[in-house]
């Protein structure tokens, strides 16, 4: 399953900003995968965390093989030495069992999350060891598909606020500036500056200040 978006979106965006409505022109639609399940989202994006996403989906598929179905209960069986020797480290084995517990135990109600506001979610995921606002932010857009996230903390969209637009940096109000600008897409917009800060567009190049004596 892909991010749902369509020309009621790309339409919004290009009347609103001349240069990004340039790169989705140059881009196009983009396919960009999500889950479909809280829970497991959840569990993808503590495993993800620092190592690359080839790393994550083999220890996710571990996970898998180990537990045959993935849930609150064969995790808690597992418990997390188990959870460590399929390659992560021990402090995200912790991070899950203890998610695992919250669900089982009723102190994480997943079915309330996807009812809340978006500030109300990433506040409630938050509370989980291992969350914290940028990777909430980032189970919002790919598993809720919420059609408004854009993430300060998320250096890709920062980098493709400075190549499209030819900033140096980027400070809080800028980057709500063009938050207010995208709003209420600013999902599609991110998808859009991800695949900029990617490579999308080879001749955009980053604006921000070489270290000195690099």
């Amino acid at each position: 399953m892909y991010f749902a978006y369509g020309e009621r979106e790309i339409s919004y965006l290009r009347q609103k900003d001349r240069r990004l409505c340039e790169v989705i022109d140059r881009i196009g639609h983009i396919d960009r995968e999500v889950d479909t399940d809280l829970f497991s989202s959840v569990i993808h994006h503590i495993i993800g965390q620092q190592i690359s996403t080839k790393a994550q989906a083999t220890i996710w598929l571990r996970m898998q093989e180990a537990l045959g179905k993935v849930n609150a209960e064969t995790i808690l069986s597992a418990g997390a030495p188990k959870l460590q020797s399929l390659g992560m480290t021990f402090r995200k084995a912790e991070y899950i069992t203890d998610f695992a517990q919250k669900v089982c135990s009723g102190a994480c109600n997943l079915e309330a999350v996807w009812h809340m506001t978006d500030a109300d979610a990433i506040r409630a995921l938050c509370t989980l060891k291992g969350i914290g606002v940028w990777t909430a932010e980032m189970i919002l857009l790919f598993c809720m598909q919420r059609p408004d996230i854009f993430s300060f903390d998320d250096l890709a969209i920062q980098r493709g606020l400075r190549m499209v637009y030819h900033h140096r940096n980027i400070d809080r109000k800028l980057f709500e500036k063009y938050r207010r600008r995208f709003t209420p897409y600013c999902s599609v917009a991110s998808l859009y500056l991800w695949a900029a800060a990617g490579g999308a567009i080879p001749e955009l190049r980053d604006y921000k200040p070489k270290n000195k004596g690099a």
